[in-house]
């Protein structure tokens, strides 16, 4: 296995802040918004997003996590996870522009389980998509709204997101090659 670095700290510092731009501009202003990230590495960048969002706009955004272990179309594959996350959104998130918050976007199936879980806790006005990478290779008819950056890969390979908050050092993601 060997490992080709396609983001440093600053490319994905520089994302955050593009995608924090882009909410605010494509929803005239954060007033509506709620950022949910997806556990796991969704939730500090919805963090992040929200920050930049606050520093861009001068609005406080509210910010959920999301846990969609029971909404997983593959559970019979992967097996039951050992530990359930507590979903918490602080707002009644209907009628609201919900922006649901992933770092890679690959087949969809994760943003399928999301937008479940979602509907399970209100109806939002409209549903939004922010990842931090996007690999291609859809299963099923999802695409971003907010993405920062397309990164095409081989279904062999993995894209691997490193937050500083989750895993220790620096920011960076990477692309993994496994044996052909």
């Amino acid at each position: 296995m060997n490992e080709r670095q396609i983001m440093v700290a600053d490319e994905v510092r520089r994302a955050i802040a593009r995608i924090a731009h882009e909410i605010g501009e494509r929803n005239n202003g954060v007033s509506d918004v709620v950022l949910v990230g997806i556990f796991r590495r969704g939730i500090p960048l919805a963090t992040r997003i929200a920050s930049a969002v606050q520093s861009i706009e001068g609005k406080a955004v509210p910010i959920g996590a999301l846990d969609i272990t029971l909404y997983r179309d593959d559970l019979e594959i992967r097996g039951p996870s050992n530990t359930l996350q507590h979903t918490s959104i602080p707002v009644d998130i209907t009628g609201r522009t919900v922006v649901l918050v992933d770092d890679v976007l690959y087949t969809g199936r994760t943003i399928r389980a999301a937008l479940d879980a979602l509907t399970d806790l209100g109806r939002p006005a409209r549903i939004q998509l922010a990842v931090l990478v996007d690999r291609g290779h859809r299963e099923l008819p999802v695409r971003a709204d907010f993405v920062g950056k397309n990164v095409p890969t081989a279904t062999s390979e993995d894209v691997a997101v490193r937050l500083s908050e989750v895993d220790g050092g620096d920011d960076s993601v990477v692309i993994i090659r496994g044996e052909p």
